[in-house]
């Protein structure tokens, strides 16, 4: 173990007083309390109000009710067969034993509310925990408490951590906290570094999304490995065994044999197993083997690696170079991807809503400016290098679709706590100096990304009206057309198929037993390609789609913006007409729902 500390802040070795268990137990516990407080007075649902909440909550019962733990199709989504799902079981698989749990003591919608508000909840710990423990090594106590305090304010502002939020980004956000605290590590450790591979094996295999973080995470090894050389050799080689075990476990865990040669590029799948089993075994081997060479003859070994492993990719997955929703039909990009806030640009959502543009993007690049001035300044160089890296590479995955800024908004909490840790004791050495008491606040306040959304919130202006009325009416839409009282009409008719807008496929699948032709999701092209023909084409054309599909039932939700949408494009199609209250001979309202705000439509038998 080497006696310097190469990553550590000068001061770390004064600072080891105050990093405490207690210490992250308590912001846990002002986390949650938060949260509750946020959330439960305005609650109307068990469920989180992302559609992928409700669909991981179907997933859920699937499986609760026998479905085979490798088959995760999602067998009333879509057309005849369903649609394969590219989630993961290990997402699944504690929800699931919660509700089990829970169901020892309480009737199952019970058991499941109480379910999906402790697994939101209990994923703070592991956020806390990171976080903490990387500021902690990166600046000392007085960076950790900043970096906790921004940490809160991130998970608070987040409603991914809110009760019934039991999609798998907080899962992710999780490991992506505690995968850059290990690497923090300022001894070098083998133990911290495995722990840091294994962490990046359940990152791939739980989502695809994550992927261009664990490459940096993997280059960031491998680079530091070339620097120190012999000093680095056991944490290199630890992090690439563990991450190729870890891979390898997740794909025989959860991938059925059927399927081990398919290569997909929005889940684990042949492509992710080989590759990343591949190259952790790549810098296993060129660790273990190379680490006594010269720094130029690591850098030469690890680029002969590196090249075999580029070769790989090209032969293995070449298709997963590129954005996967890229293959979708022009009409879903048009209709539904283009409403779709997390898969837009920067440059698209700066035309959509430049007042949102602070909130995606500012923490995360000042986060990356201040990255380059201490590196320039020789203060923490090294962490803070691991620190650019892993931003940069969330930043610019950002910049292509703006998913990837919850990455960033969380990592950028490190550097910036550490700086705010350092204004604050500038500013208490000279209580009398307004520039140093205002850079303290001022930079407090735009390392939160709340504060820019409340910033672009205030801007007067079209930016204004369309964040505080257009969206607030979106939501409303959704709200009214996915409640429980709109779709209970729906589930007293017999089973059969139904066709309606994919915004509210979801939580059709949740209260009744019917099958849906259309929810949002991009593996289930067929079916959703099948609603929207059905919007747009005129009646007639519009019955061959319904009987095409073995449509029963039709579900119009005239406030949907889609509908509303496909309406517009096509004023002589089905969805115009039911929009003027001409019903076609073919279909028969259901009694009761004529003015609801979700009509309901029988397909008369032909």
């Amino acid at each position: 173990m080497p006696a310097a500390l190469p990553l550590a802040h000068p001061q770390t070795a004064e600072r080891r007083q105050g990093m405490t268990p207690g210490i992250l137990i308590l912001y846990s516990l002002l986390a949650i309390a938060l949260l509750l407080a946020v959330s439960l007075p305005f609650a109307t649902d068990y469920v989180g109000a992302d559609n992928d909440d409700t669909m991981r909550l179907v997933m859920v019962r699937d499986l609760l009710a026998g479905q085979s733990w490798f088959d995760t199709t999602q067998y009333r989504l879509g057309l005849a067969g369903g649609t394969l799902m590219h989630w993961s079981r290990f997402v699944d698989l504690p929800i699931a034993n919660l509700i089990d749990i829970f169901s020892l003591f309480t009737g199952r919608e019970r058991a499941e509310a109480l379910a999906l508000a402790v697994w939101p909840l209990s994923l703070t710990v592991p956020v806390i925990f990171g976080m903490g423990l990387a500021g902690f090594r990166l600046g000392g106590k007085g960076a950790m408490h900043a970096t906790l305090v921004l940490t809160v304010l991130f998970l608070v502002a987040l409603n991914r951590f809110q009760p019934g939020a039991i999609d798998h980004h907080n899962v992710q956000l999780a490991l992506a906290a505690c995968i850059a605290a290990m690497l923090l590590d300022p001894f070098m450790r083998a133990r911290d570094h495995a722990i840091a591979g294994a962490l990046s094996g359940l990152a791939i295999a739980i989502g695809a999304e994550t992927t261009p973080l664990i490459a940096a995470v993997c280059l960031v090894v491998s680079l530091r490995w070339v620097w120190h050389g012999p000093a680095f050799r056991d944490a290199a080689a630890a992090f690439g065994l563990a991450l190729a075990a870890t891979v390898t476990f997740a794909f025989f865990a959860t991938v059925a044999p059927s399927r081990y040669g398919q290569v997909t590029c929005d889940s684990l799948s042949y492509g992710f197993y080989a590759l990343a089993t591949f190259g952790g075994g790549a810098l296993f081997l060129t660790a273990s083997l190379a680490s006594g060479r010269s720094r130029a003859g690591r850098f030469a070994a690890l680029a002969v690696a590196g090249a075999v492993i580029g070769a790989a990719v090209l032969l293995i997955a070449p298709g997963c170079l590129a954005n996967p929703l890229d293959t979708l039909d022009p009409l879903l990009k048009t209709f539904w991807l283009s409403g779709v806030i997390e898969a837009q640009s920067a440059l698209e959502q700066f035309h959509r809503e430049p007042a949102s543009i602070g909130t995606f993007y500012m923490p995360g690049l000042l986060a990356i400016l201040v990255c380059l001035w201490r590196i320039r300044r020789k203060e923490a160089r090294e962490a803070h290098g691991v620190l650019l890296a892993l931003i940069a590479v969330s930043f610019t995955v950002t910049l292509i679709q703006i998913r990837g800024a919850i990455f960033s908004n969380l990592l950028s909490a490190l550097p910036l706590g550490f700086l705010i840790a350092d204004l604050r004791n500038a500013a208490n050495a000279a209580p009398r100096n307004i520039r140093r008491a205002s850079a303290f606040f001022l930079v407090t306040l735009a390392s939160v990304p709340a504060s820019w959304a409340l910033a672009g919130a205030a801007l007067p202006g079209r930016s204004q009206a369309l964040l505080t009325e257009g969206l607030s009416a979106k939501a409303a839409a959704r709200a009214s057309c996915t409640d429980m009282a709109s779709i209970r009409p729906l589930a007293d008719e017999p089973v059969g198929v139904v066709a309606g807008p994919s915004n509210i496929g979801a939580a059709i699948l949740r209260y009744t037993g019917h099958r849906v032709l259309s929810a949002p999701y991009h593996r289930n092209q067929g079916g959703m390609l099948t609603e929207m023909h059905i919007g747009l084409s005129n009646p007639h054309q519009a019955e061959a789609f319904l009987r095409g599909a073995h449509v029963t039932l039709l579900a119009f939700c005239p406030d949907d913006t889609q509908t509303r949408d496909l309406a517009k494009a096509e004023p002589e199609g089905l969805y115009a007409d039911l929009l003027k209250g001409r019903v076609p001979a073919y279909l028969e309202p259901v009694a009761g729902t004529e003015g609801a705000v979700l009509r309901l439509y029988r397909v008369k038998p032909q």
